[in-house]
């Protein structure tokens, strides 16, 4: 974690007497296996837009038995999404196939989930995006980010994905897919959910053997899937 020191002016007293039981502000919170989770609502994150930005190495090196060794393995295409489920019992997934760009419950007229396009090269310094608009946290009940590896080998380590929650305030949440299961095509990255009027993130991690609607299956969300295409 990145911890921000602040310059002292002269002027004040002593770094003893001034620092004596001052809080250390942070910047960034990893969520792990040992602490999966964080509350928005404790930390102030609920007001604006949430953008969840997932990065990966889209262009992996490999080894060959050439003269230097080395080759570039197959691109990955990483695509973001989520499965959501609102309080008025709506649900669905928002992501690029199927060209699925944005959800919002029956009651409301703007969107409150969206993405913001898809990168199908991984070159784009910000990778890809998916916001979440806070002014109706309390219609969401859950929402499950996940990451699809849509084009290459389902080669997880090499992609070193990771994925960091932008709130308008408070501090970042960062989720990094560092338990690689290679084989599997889909990761669960992390779950946001609202009860008691707490909305707060869980660290998941989870690869799953198969597409979306085995993603469905594994967290009983219940819907019914067809097959879709960019």
């Amino acid at each position: 974690m990145a911890i921000d020191y602040t310059k002292r002016p002269k002027s004040l007293s002593p770094p003893a007497a001034r620092d004596q039981g001052a809080p250390v502000q942070l910047s960034k919170v990893t969520l792990t296996k040992a602490a999966p989770v964080v509350s928005l609502t404790k930390q102030g994150s609920t007001n604006g837009v949430l953008r969840v930005n997932l990065n990966w190495n889209a262009r992996p090196a490999g080894r060959s038995g050439g003269i230097f060794g080395q080759r570039t393995a197959s691109p990955i295409d990483l695509d973001l999404g989520c499965l959501y489920e609102f309080t008025d019992g709506s649900k669905g997934v928002v992501q690029a196939l199927g060209r699925a760009f944005d959800a919002r419950p029956h009651s409301v007229r703007e969107r409150v989930i969206w993405l913001d396009g898809d990168d199908r090269s991984g070159a784009n310094n910000a990778g890809e995006n998916l916001f979440i608009n806070l002014a109706y946290a309390a219609q969401i009940r859950r929402i499950l980010v996940f990451a699809f590896i849509y084009d290459g080998i389902p080669n997880w380590a090499a992609a070193d994905g990771v994925v960091t929650l932008y709130a308008a305030s408070g501090q970042q949440v960062e989720v990094r897919l560092d338990e690689a299961r290679d084989g599997a095509r889909i990761c669960a990255i992390a779950m946001l959910e609202s009860a008691n009027g707490d909305l707060s993130v869980r660290r998941e991690v989870r690869y799953v053997d198969g597409g979306q609607s085995h993603l469905d299956r594994a967290y009983g969300w219940g819907m019914n899937w067809k097959p879709g295409r960019k």
